[in-house]
């Protein structure tokens, strides 16, 4: 099942069928045609918590060192754009990347919980993009800035229920030219461990998000390009740079 959010006056949630899309309210059940419609980020979070260093390559590229533990930090939910929206390159920085990445949205209160239970606590899937300001984070030492800029965390296009996150093949283009090809199965942290490990730091809430980590081929963006994240099984993200 695929679910999403809509750009009408109510902000409403609605299920993908083919190519139609059928509002979920209290009142009625009303269906629009997909192709009609602006989507929205898929879920209004509450917060992102997102893994750095989680694919092997990914850390090469870095020149950092394997993590005993899954490496932290959070994006606001003031950074959350939807598909087809604008990454704006702010003014104080001069490099800025994409990340394409897996993200977990978070179903019901998760707190101490198991790696077995884990995926108990899962709505679904959909796709991010940890946008960061990479000579920021160099230069702070520290990631929040560089991070949490309004516009720097793009979701979407809709929450997939029914999904095994274990062996995804995830692509990141820029104006169509291939940046970035893994698969999930590369995790260093999977699915249910980080669910699990982050449950034991801080209580997940209904709508938080968790992002999986980006694997190499980061890169930088520019003013007019055009970045589309694709997972398997749940489609493309797509986004414009300004």
């Amino acid at each position: 099942m695929k679910i999403v959010r809509v750009d009408n006056d109510l902000k409403e949630y609605g299920i993908i069928e083919d190519n139609n899309i059928m509002l979920i309210n209290k009142n009625s059940l009303e269906m629009l045609n997909l192709k009609d419609i602006r989507l929205l980020s898929p879920y209004q979070i509450t917060k992102a918590v997102c893994v750095g260093l989680n694919y092997g390559d990914h850390i090469e590229e870095m020149g950092d060192k394997r993590p005993d533990e899954p490496t932290l930090f959070i994006k606001p939910a003031t950074a959350v754009i939807g598909p087809d929206d604008y990454i704006i390159k702010p003014k104080m920085s001069e490099r800025v990347d994409y990340e394409g990445e897996l993200a977990v949205v978070i179903k019901k209160t998760a707190k101490n919980i198991s790696e077995d239970e884990a995926l108990n606590y899962v709505l679904g899937y959909t796709i991010g993009n940890d946008v960061t300001a990479r000579d920021l984070q160099s230069k702070d030492g520290q990631w929040t800035r560089a991070k949490s800029f309004d516009t720097f965390l793009p979701l979407g296009p809709w929450i997939e229920t029914e999904l095994d996150p274990s062996n995804l093949e995830i692509k990141t283009y820029v104006n169509g030219v291939l940046k970035q090809h893994s698969n999930t199965k590369h995790l260093i942290f999977s699915v249910p461990k980080l669910v699990s490990f982050i449950s034991h730091v801080m209580t997940l809430n209904p709508g938080d998000v968790i992002l999986t980590g980006t694997p190499s081929g980061v890169g930088p963006l520019n003013s007019g390009d055009v970045v589309t994240i694709e997972i398997e099984g749940i489609g493309k993200l797509i986004n414009k740079v300004k």
